[in-house]
């Protein structure tokens, strides 16, 4: 088991490494191997890059990011601004320019309604406008309409765990009802975690993955 003082000097050279990171600005706590970020930064998307970066560090458990957001005046956009690169965004994204979805934006939030296919274009939608300038976060609504029964989907999902060198599909079950899909079990890391939930989203028709996955 790593040290807490070696995650710590880890997650900082990472932070380093990252150029969409201001590290003069953050902080790292660890113990126990739970890591806590602090300080402050000038945007919502280095807020999102730092957990980002700790999540690569081997020996990180859990992460509290308590970064401070502290936009300058010249960093800020007016709700209809966002909602025009919100919708250009998602015209000019080609997993979700032939979809119905639509974005409405109050007080910097950005609202996804619609219909898709894919659980993956709900996804990609959520990820061409989340690091728009001036938005603060996303509540996505966007409805995935399939009608793949739940017994397929679920056997699609184990078959790309195998497929996986990596991912040992016998210690991860995989529940599908309502084209939710919940993951349990454990990994072995964060990479581990993020191989299970592509696979879980690629599969047609899930409209929603719920992660209760533990790292060991």
């Amino acid at each position: 088991m790593r040290s807490d003082m070696e995650i710590r000097a880890d997650v900082e050279s990472e932070l380093q490494w990252e150029p969409s990171v201001d590290d003069r600005k953050i902080g790292v706590i660890v113990h126990e191997g739970i890591v806590t970020l602090t300080g402050e930064s000038a945007h919502y998307p280095g807020r999102r890059a730092a957990e980002e970066v700790a999540k690569r560090v081997k020996g990180v458990r859990a992460i509290a990011n308590e970064i401070q957001v502290k936009i300058p005046s010249a960093g800020m956009r007016s709700d209809s601004a966002i909602a025009e690169a919100a919708a250009n965004a998602i015209r000019w994204n080609v997993m979700t320019a032939m979809t119905s979805v639509k974005p409405v934006v109050r007080d910097g939030w950005v609202i996804l309604g619609g219909t898709v296919l894919w659980g993956y274009q709900r996804r990609s939608a959520e990820n061409c406008v989340r690091n728009l300038q001036g938005v603060h976060g996303v509540v996505n609504d966007i409805r995935v309409e399939s009608e793949v029964k739940a017994a397929d989907v679920k056997q699609k999902i184990e078959d790309a765990f195998k497929r996986h060198a990596l991912l040992d599909a016998s210690d991860i079950q995989v529940d599908v009802e309502d084209n939710t899909v919940t993951l349990k079990g454990h990994v072995r890391k964060w990479q581990e975690n993020e191989d299970a939930m592509r696979a879980a989203w690629a599969a047609p028709g899930v409209r929603d993955v719920l992660n209760q996955l533990h790292m060991h």
